[in-house]
């Protein structure tokens, strides 16, 4: 087995506050999709929702994943300003979270 060079994955699991509208989660989604713009290391974000058929997301329905070169990338973008003001305000709407960070590695078969 051999880890893909220059790919970092930061995944984030969210369950939303009870009583949080559509709008206010669109608008959070906006924000953290927005930090492309100011966080040079992120490389990609991709968000969407659980569609699984096995009904063990435990109320996590919103997945986020943001792509980086290298995990000296990642801590960059974890300490930002833009990202650290972004987290303050996403944790207000959040019931729970989760984050994963991980470096793929492909299995050869």
């Amino acid at each position: 087995m051999e880890q893909v060079k220059g790919v970092v994955k930061h995944i984030v699991l969210a369950k939303f506050k009870e009583g949080v509208t559509e709008e206010e989660i669109e608008k959070h989604i906006k924000d953290y999709a927005n930090l492309l713009n100011h966080i040079e290391h992120m490389k990609s974000f991709h968000w969407g929702t659980d569609v699984s058929i096995e009904n063990l997301h435990q109320g996590f329905t919103h997945i986020f994943e943001v792509t980086f070169e290298t995990l000296d990338g990642r801590s960059a973008y974890v300490a930002h300003p833009a990202h650290v003001d972004f987290g303050t305000a996403f944790l207000t709407i959040l019931e729970k979270i989760v984050v994963v960070d991980f470096v793929p590695t492909l299995v050869k078969l």
